[in-house]
């Protein structure tokens, strides 16, 4: 099996599923459902998880001597990352269509991810 990342972004994410009303809460939650379910009948589920708002995160970033630490997202954009999932699924093909389930208000990108073969410690 090989493992895939899959990032869920959407354009100002936060506000719209704070302003979503209930029905399209109960929508949203049936296709992450579906999109589990595809997952584990074509894989492994690895690990899923919906992320804080960027305002809470904390970036670290090369300023030529060091790293500076900033509070807040890596970039400035419209669009924020919501969540992710690790899967486990045979091949690209596989991991991109079990993706066209999750909810369509979100920009998809999947990812292979490299085994750079760190040893434990």
């Amino acid at each position: 099996m090989t493992r895939f990342l899959i990032l869920m972004a959407e354009e100002d994410h936060f506000a719209r599923w704070d302003a979503a009303d209930d029905a399209t809460q109960v929508q949203v939650f049936a296709d992450l459902r579906a999109f589990t379910a595809a997952v584990r009948t074509r894989g492994r589920f690895l690990s899923g998880e919906a992320l804080v708002h960027p305002k809470d995160a904390r970036t670290l970033r090369s300023d030529g001597q060091g790293r500076r630490l900033t509070e807040g997202p890596y970039a400035e954009t419209v669009e924020q990352l919501g969540g992710f999932y690790l899967v486990g699924l045979p091949d690209l093909t596989s991991a991109t269509e079990v993706a066209s389930l999750l909810p369509h208000d979100y920009t998809i990108e999947v990812r292979e991810c490299l085994d750079v073969g760190v040893p434990d410690e």
